[in-house]
């Protein structure tokens, strides 16, 4: 095969992952945007680790909130993935959330979230890798959604 972005993304995708939404306060407002991109990292000190494109126009405003919070959906939030997955709008009309401790939205009926103070940031290609330190974790109910071949996918029994 040749390597190219076309052949790269095909090949990547053939590695299911999970669905995030990062969140964060950007002074009053909230913000946030679906990132498939995230990892444990570490466990001493605890840290995680995301990715976020370099376009986007969501990352800048919760970089400079200097925490955020990863929510790990289930999977039946498909409709909140797309909706945070597009630009522009009130992404979080209708949506119900709460402040957790450090400020940032968790999102009702997650699976899992992870707050995190913003540790470093590294430039990598078209995305940043973004290194948080955990302040506070907790989990929902449910099972995954994921990722799977450029499509949202629901694990079988």
């Amino acid at each position: 095969m040749t390597l190219n972005a076309r052949t790269l993304r095909e090949v990547m995708g053939h590695f299911a992952t999970g669905v995030t939404v990062v969140t964060a306060m950007h002074g009053p407002q909230p913000v946030g945007f679906t990132c498939q991109s995230f990892v444990s990292l570490s466990l001493d000190p605890p840290l995680i680790a995301l990715a976020p494109a370099k376009a986007s126009t969501s990352w800048p405003r919760i970089r400079a909130a200097d925490s955020f919070c990863v929510n790990v959906l289930a999977d039946s939030q498909a409709e909140l993935c797309q909706a945070f997955a597009r630009q522009g709008g009130d992404k979080f009309a209708g949506i119900e959330w709460s402040p957790g401790v450090t400020g940032a939205p968790v999102l009702r009926r997650s699976l899992a979230w992870v707050e995190c103070g913003l540790e470093a940031t590294h430039d990598a290609g078209d995305h940043e890798l973004v290194i948080g330190r955990v302040r506070s974790i907790s989990t929902g109910e449910g099972t995954p959604l994921l990722f799977y071949r450029s499509r949202l996918a629901r694990l079988a029994d």
